[in-house]
């Protein structure tokens, strides 16, 4: 299967170009399949939103991405923000978030979703496993992404099939991992699953 087969798939030149004269290099090698999930770590700085949507336009794929609520509410950035993918997040819908995004990923022709395990850009006590219940669920793979600082370089081109068993997976995100720097090293979270409390 190819990427013209997945979803349109039009590199953008200019996005390219702004990345090489960042002094950037992208890594993409196309996706394994129409679904999946993303996961992109280490998130610490406003800064990765920014090269992360110019890494998007650059290899030129359809990716939807979580962002909180609030954001879609402001005027004209929260139509943008939802043109671009965003999805907002609603975590009080009755059947749950998780379920939600496992039946629309599961029914749709074509879904790449990235998702920070973070929640945030600072420091916390670990991932939330959100991401990998809708793996599991749905039964798709795990697109590794980062973006390197030291290396100045954006990268998806590891994807991995979750196995149920969490800990042992989690060896496998902190094997690949453990070379990437955030631009804030000292605010990446460990990589280890926590849940948050209830409010």
């Amino acid at each position: 299967m190819s990427q013209n087969d997945l979803a349109p798939f039009q590199p953008n030149r200019l996005a390219q170009k702004l990345l090489e004269l960042c002094g950037w290099k992208c890594s993409f090698n196309g996706l394994p399949g129409p679904r999946g999930v993303i996961i992109f770590y280490p998130h610490t700085s406003n800064w990765d939103f920014c090269m992360g949507i110019l890494a998007k336009w650059a290899m030129g794929v359809q990716f939807k991405f979580l962002a909180k609520h609030t954001l879609f509410k402001i005027p004209v950035f929260g139509a943008w923000l939802a043109s671009i993918g965003g999805i907002p997040v609603i975590r009080h819908s009755p059947q749950g978030y998780v379920q939600d995004l496992v039946q629309t990923i599961s029914g749709a022709p074509y879904f790449w979703l990235v998702i920070a395990p973070e929640g945030t850009r600072r420091k916390t006590t670990g991932w939330r496993s959100g991401f990998y219940q809708v793996a599991l669920q749905a039964q798709i793979p795990i697109g590794l992404a980062y973006l390197d600082y030291r290396k100045k370089e954006v990268g998806l081109s590891t994807f991995f099939t979750p196995s149920g068993d969490a800990d042992k997976d989690l060896i496998f995100f902190r094997d690949f991992y453990e070379d990437k720097i955030g631009c804030h090293p000292h605010h990446a979270s460990p990589i280890q699953f926590w849940t948050p409390p209830k409010r």
